[in-house]
Formats: structure tokens, C-alpha cells, sequence
């Protein structure tokens, strides 16, 4: 497996996101006095390839851990920095209640059976840690409501609590002088405890606010760093889809006729049709 590292503005340097076992993005935003770790990494082996290749490149250790959300991709590396780590109430509240488990078989089935995890989770979860699964949660030591900010000397970033269907505790990481915003998985569907889902008005409200920084990079944590311009074509089309169901979700023809009018086409593109079951079970389940 290869790793990919970027520094991609001058505090910010990033390991790239792996698909295999489901490895986020993990970012240092190294200032003149701190360094700031956004999320933790899903497994000790996968924090530590981040914390080799930091201290590798010469760059400051962090002295400062910020989670994103809960799940467990973003967390379960927390034991190998022994940080002070920064949390939404949520999160913290979230990550308590897996605390004291055991991540065996039976408690991963109990945990998809809760709703807590999903199959794909538990399954990546396997790959990751094999069948000895010494997983401890690290409990978070700071926990912010709305918003909370870190001059780290010459760079300022600001972690901001946005909600959303993937996870309630959602937040995002403005790095401000750098212009680069981490989405986390903000503007992802919900994937515990149910059918995956959109709910289109909050979709619309989350991307609203993404837009609003202008930022020259926009960073998710599944996906590749993409500037201002590239992330906003790549969303044109789900923008475009939340609005048409918005307007005519109690129809789903008359979407999909919108959408195929709006991109001149005779047949929906397949992340778009995905795009619109999630949107169309986030609408049933407002009913």
C-alpha cells in the first residue's frame, strides 16, 4: 500500500486518505509555536505511518489533537499521540459511551444491531485491526458547543460545530491565514442507524456555509484536497439535485426529469441517482 503525503499551503501538510479500511484524511497544521493534529487516524498503525512521516519531514511535533466527529475512522489512533485532545460535547459524549467495550466479534454485532456502527464499518474495522482488537478510547479533555480557535502562532485555525446528516457532532477546521477548510465528513450522507440519507435543506444549508469561506482549498476527509473552483463544479450537480427535490421530492419523476433537462441528458449519472435515493429517503423520514 503507498502512502501519499502534501504539504498543500504553508502550515498544512496532509496524509492522504486510503479506501481500503476506510483511512481518512490526517492533517498537521504546524504554526511557529504548536502544532495542531486534525483527527487522529482510524487504527495505531495508521496514526503512527503520520507521526513517522512528520517527524521524518522535520516537522513540529503536534501538541494539540482536534476530532472532526466520533466515528470511529477519525479516532480509534488516538492512543499512539498522547495529546490533550479537543472535541465537540457530542463527540466526547459519543466516544464515553464506547468506552469500557470489548471489539469483539459479539461486540461489533451488537453494535450493528444498535445502530451504533454499520456492516461496512465493522468489516473495515476487522481489516484494519485483524481478529486481536486492542482498541482504547482516549476520552476527549476539552470540549467546545459552537466554536473554538487555536493560534498556533502565525496561523490561526478555528474549529466550528456544523451539524448534518452523517454525524450530529460534525465540525469543520478553518485554517484561516492558509485559506484551507477541512469538511471532515460534513457533507456526507448518514451511514449509522438506517438507510443512508440526505435531508436536502441541511445539504444546502452545510454547503452554504462551505462556500462562505472562499477558501482556496476545501478539504473532505474521504476525497482529495480540490480549490475553490474545482469543489464547486464537483457539487454543482448535488447542489443542483438538493434544490429540485427541495422544490418536487414528493415527486421522484418529475426530480429525475429536472435533472436530466438541467444536465442535457438522457440518463442520470450513477452518483447522481445515488445522490437522490439518499435525498429521497431523507425526505420520507421527515414525513
Amino acid at each position: 500500500m503507498t502512502h501519499h503525503y502534501q504539504q498543500i499551503s504553508p502550515h498544512v501538510f496532509i496524509m492522504h486518505a486510503e479506501h481500503e479500511t476506510d483511512r481518512p484524511i490526517l492533517a498537521a497544521i504546524a504554526g511557529e509555536r504548536r502544532t495542531l493534529l486534525m483527527d487522529a487516524g482510524n487504527s495505531p498503525a495508521h496514526a503512527e505511518l503520520f507521526r513517522r512521516e512528520l517527524k521524518r519531514r522535520g516537522v513540529r511535533m503536534p501538541e494539540i489533537l482536534a476530532l472532526t466527529h466520533w466515528h470511529w475512522d477519525h479516532t480509534f489512533g488516538m492512543q499512539v499521540w498522547n495529546l490533550p485532545v479537543v472535541a465537540h460535547a457530542e463527540t466526547s459524549r459519543a466516544l464515553t459511551s464506547l468506552s469500557g467495550l470489548d471489539w469483539s466479534d459479539g461486540c461489533l454485532l451488537d453494535l450493528i444491531r444498535q445502530g451504533t456502527i454499520n456492516e461496512e464499518s465493522a468489516a473495515d474495522i476487522w481489516k484494519e485491526f485483524g481478529g486481536n482488537r486492542d482498541i482504547r478510547i482516549v476520552e476527549p479533555d476539552i470540549l467546545f458547543q459552537g466554536r473554538i480557535s487555536f493560534d498556533l502562532g502565525g496561523v490561526v485555525c478555528e474549529m466550528i460545530h456544523v451539524g448534518g446528516d452523517h454525524s450530529a457532532d460534525s465540525c469543520i477546521l478553518h485554517v484561516r491565514e492558509d485559506r484551507v477548510l477541512f469538511l471532515g465528513d460534513a457533507l456526507g450522507p448518514s451511514v449509522y442507524g438506517g438507510p443512508r440519507k440526505y435531508t436536502s435543506a441541511a445539504f444546502l444549508q452545510l454547503l452554504s456555509v462551505a462556500y462562505g469561506y472562499n477558501a482556496q482549498w476545501y478539504v473532505e476527509s474521504h476525497g482529495v484536497p480540490m480549490s475553490g473552483e474545482e469543489f464547486r463544479s464537483d457539487l454543482a450537480g448535488w447542489e443542483k439535485l438538493a434544490r429540485i427535490v427541495e422544490a418536487f421530492g414528493h415527486d421522484r419523476e418529475r426530480v429525475v426529469h429536472e435533472m436530466k433537462a438541467f444536465l442535457q441528458c438522457d440518463e442520470l449519472p450513477k452518483d447522481l441517482l445515488q445522490g437522490l435515493d439518499y435525498f429521497m429517503a431523507g425526505r420520507a423520514n421527515m414525513v
